[in-house]
């Protein structure tokens, strides 16, 4: 619940999700698809510009907010993963970007089959920065490890089968004050203490200013590895 103090930052700062990932986690057939976990609409507005069926769920009302302004015609529900405000069998899809970690994955597993067709999908996405060189790198240093093991180690329970991975690289382009959103919109740094919180985003700001790679530039290369999960509910 502590992303609703930073809904505005989560907004602004964080990246949507490529293309390539949405088309392999999505069956070719989809038609009604649940967004879960939706935050502030980053997923959703991808989805919605497929002319899809989507419903929004997230249990945060700032993140709604902020998701209905930009999506007013999109159904935005207040409700959590381990208690879905949907009917059974009322969805071809549920898509879980950035997520899945939040969930107690059993009662979610069950949540999810629930309100699933037969033969619907799951599918999980998180983007991850690419700190394997240059300044990427270096702002790993600052903010903590961004490889989370928690998307490469994902198991799904039956109903679930034919469980995939994927990977998609790819680069997302901001400004500086983005990259310092997107930052302030971590959960570890929206909860850390203010003088931490403050020194953490000085040393993001001291980058900026002094990194060749950065000083003087008016807009970021920031490279990211979406890893994607995706299984067919039996």
């Amino acid at each position: 619940m502590s992303f609703g103090a930073e809904a505005a930052a989560y907004e602004r700062g964080r990246p949507s999700y490529p293309p390539e990932a949405i088309d392999w986690l999505l069956p070719s057939d989809a038609r009604d698809v649940l967004d879960l976990g939706a935050g502030t609409g980053k997923l959703t507005t991808r989805l919605v510009e497929r002319g899809l069926n989507v419903t929004a769920v997230d249990p945060i009302p700032e993140m709604l907010e902020l998701l209905s302004k930009s999506l007013p015609d999109t159904p935005a529900l207040l409700g959590t993963a381990e208690e879905i405000p949907l009917p059974d069998n009322s969805v071809d899809a549920v898509l879980v970007a950035q997520a899945w970690h939040w969930f107690d994955v059993d009662r979610a597993v069950r949540e999810v089959a629930r309100v699933l067709r037969p033969g619907g999908r799951l599918g999980l996405v998180w983007n991850t920065r690419d700190e394997r060189m240059g300044w990427v790198k270096e702002l790993g240093r600052i903010i903590g490890d961004e490889h989370d093991p928690l998307s490469k180690t994902v198991t799904l329970p039956e109903p679930f089968t034919d469980v995939q991975r994927h990977q998609v690289e790819w680069t997302n382009y901001l400004t500086p004050q983005a990259l310092i959103d997107l930052v302030a919109s971590r959960s570890y740094c929206i909860t850390s203490p203010a003088k931490v919180r403050a020194r953490t985003l000085e040393r993001v700001r001291e980058l900026l200013a002094t990194h060749p790679a950065l000083a003087n530039n008016s807009g970021l290369a920031l490279p990211y590895i979406t890893v994607c999960i995706r299984a067919t509910l039996a």
